[in-house]
């Protein structure tokens, strides 16, 4: 396993900084191939990106882990609003850093999404011309069926409204509702019950990430869909998920609707969806399947 060394940078566009954390092969000062990388809902940067910027480190790689806008050490307000039209946008600007990098090599710049992240990588790596190619791995795919399948048509019709109707709420007042990002029992957060309390939680616990999530990322989250990107990719495209993962279908659904002629890759197996954000053996098995990909593509 190679030494790695971790360096803070800094990134701004739009008049907005982002923090992110640059982990590089130590002592490696030649270009190299590069991954951006997007986490989780509600993710911020020292969570499941840390690790896999670790390892992909540790395989020759420079990984870039950030804050996006609203989360962590990155500007932009307000606060925990999860906004994946934006964080498409965000993720596009870290590409661009790594691409302009001295010691990058702006032709194999890749792009990396674990859950929710992977249906925003996705967009980002489809839009962007200097993404090389695009892993995904755990991923949250969004289209209406999957919406539905998640929610219930009950449900996803009443966090549409209350989204909407906070958004109107802030554009009006500029007063943000929130509430909490996890909970066991409160069904009206963001993420609720003890599947994904269980995880978050202690990171809240420990002061390292913030349990809040602003209601009107349900208008943003459930107004956006990925299944068009998927449709439109034109970039070798590795997707990693399971039975055991979130929507399995609408994973199904994305692969399928992937151009022919793309390269892709699927890999299914029966690994647990949070697995994938920290467990040392399924982050190893990831990365070595991500590793071989961009290093082919």
């Amino acid at each position: 396993m190679s030494a790695i060394e971790t360096s803070r940078v800094t990134f701004e566009s739009g008049g907005l900084s982002f923090v992110g954390d640059l982990v590089s092969p130590a002592g490696e000062t030649s270009k190299l191939p590069a991954v951006a990388i997007i986490g989780p809902m509600t993710f911020e940067r020292n969570q499941a990106p840390s690790r896999y910027a670790q390892t992909l480190a540790e395989n020759g790689f420079r990984a870039l882990a950030f804050d996006p806008r609203y989360r962590g050490d990155s500007g932009g307000e307000p606060r925990a609003w999860e906004n994946p039209v934006h964080k498409v946008e965000d993720l596009k600007e870290a590409v661009s850093f790594l691409a302009n990098r001295d010691d990058v090599n702006a032709d194999r710049v890749h792009v990396l999404g674990i859950c929710q992240g992977g249906s925003e990588a996705l967009r980002a790596a489809a839009e962007h011309p200097a993404a090389r190619s695009l892993t995904t791995i755990t991923s949250q795919y969004r289209d209406k069926e999957g919406d539905l399948a998640w929610l219930t048509e009950e449900g996803y019709e009443a966090r549409l409204a209350r989204g909407v109707e906070a958004f109107h709420k802030y554009r009006d007042t500029g007063e943000v509702d929130y509430v909490k990002a996890v909970d066991q029992t409160d069904m009206e957060v963001g993420m609720p019950g003890d599947f994904v309390w269980e995880w978050y939680q202690p990171w809240a616990d420990r002061g390292e990430w913030e349990n809040r999530y602003a209601v009107m990322s349900d208008k943003d989250l459930l107004e956006y869909e990925s299944i068009s990107a998927a449709q439109t990719i034109g970039k070798p495209w590795l997707m990693i998920h399971g039975d055991q993962c979130f929507l399995p279908d609408a994973a199904k659904r994305h692969f399928d609707a992937i151009p022919e002629g793309t390269p892709k890759r699927l890999v299914w197996d029966d690994t647990p969806h949070l697995a994938y954000y920290d467990q040392a053996d399924a982050i190893a098995r990831g990365t070595a399947e991500t590793v071989a990909w961009f290093e082919r593509h």
